[in-house]
């Protein structure tokens, strides 16, 4: 699926599909086996803890980190089981996808009796500020989807 849009869409209902199906609380690793599940079922590559190469600046590997999922490539989805997402959780997903040099991230959660989902995108122009910055939401987030 080459479509970006097409493929946050079709991952954001499946997330809340299951939220709804399965209510929060929920250990992480329920939800990622749930989301690995119906994707993969409905044709999409999906990787779960999938190890992604961390770059410096000038290119050289210098690590990495497990990606919750890995879609079709070309997505991080980023999950958690908490009350209420927080900076650190926005933080978290731009980082990996700076270091990554990956374009798009899904953070979902979980853990609460509302659902919520933000997609984020990272352009590799601008350098974000401190995590939770008003500058750095507007560059990165393009949608919050919250529903009850």
């Amino acid at each position: 699926m080459n479509d970006i849009k097409a493929l946050c869409d079709q991952v954001r209902q499946t997330a809340y599909d299951i939220h709804v199906y399965h209510a929060h609380g929920h250990l992480e690793k329920v939800y990622e086996n749930a989301l690995a599940h119906r994707l993969t079922k409905v044709g999409l590559k999906v990787k779960q803890q999938q190890p992604i190469n961390v770059f410096d600046e000038d290119g050289t590997l210098i690590g990495e980190y497990l990606a919750d999922l890995l879609v079709e490539d070309l997505l991080i989805v980023e999950l958690k089981t908490a009350k209420a997402l927080a900076p650190e959780h926005e933080a978290q997903i731009l980082g990996y996808l700076k270091s990554a040099r990956l374009e798009h991230g899904l953070l979902i959660n979980f853990g609460s009796y509302k659902f919520e989902i933000r997609k984020f995108a990272w352009s590799g122009m601008s350098q974000p500020k401190s995590p939770g910055s008003f500058s750095l939401l507007i560059s990165a987030l393009f949608a919050l989807f919250a529903v009850k």
